[in-house]
């Protein structure tokens, strides 16, 4: 049996009107990102980036999409996701725009990249801090900030000492 190897494209979606990335759904970007995929490369690209493309994670509040195709074809993905500008969602339109972050062989090394990314932005907000409150809270969310390991690992740890 062979294996299919797939990429993780890891987006953002821009928008000015703040009402968009809570209305997101994952069926309304997939549409949208499909239909860019028709338009920039026709038919032959829409069926080679139809074969697995799917939405694999959409976070609505901080408008994180991860979306999924063969690896064969995730140039042709990344080529036509300048021209999403606009999803449709409970009709209604809003525009937009899909800024690709990171383009991963797997979901865990997406993962990585997106706490990374999300450590320097608050970093960013981090400086330009106010007042004291708004500083604790970023540096609150600085801290909790990371990927923890599974409990299970290290239930099989402490079963291998021995004792039962």
């Amino acid at each position: 049996m062979v294996r299919f190897k797939n990429r993780y494209v890891l987006c953002e979606v821009v928008s000015e009107d703040p009402r968009c990335r809570q209305c997101i759904e994952d069926r309304a970007v997939g549409l949208a990102v499909r239909d860019a995929i028709g338009r920039v490369h026709g038919d032959y690209g829409l069926a080679c980036c139809s074969i697995s493309f799917t939405v694999k994670y959409l976070n609505a509040y901080t408008g994180t999409v991860l979306l999924r195709c063969r690896k064969d074809s995730y140039r042709l993905l990344c080529s036509a996701l300048p021209f999403v500008r606009q999803l449709e969602s409970r009709n209604q339109r809003y525009p937009c725009f899909l800024n690709t972050l990171h383009v991963g062989g797997t979901i865990r090394t997406c993962q990585k990249f997106l706490i990374q990314y999300n450590r320097r932005q608050l970093l960013m907000l981090l400086q330009s801090c106010t007042n004291e409150e708004e500083r604790r809270c970023i540096q609150k969310s600085l801290l909790s900030c990371s990927l923890t390991e599974e409990q299970s690992q290290s239930g099989d740890e402490e079963d291998d000492d021995g004792t039962e």
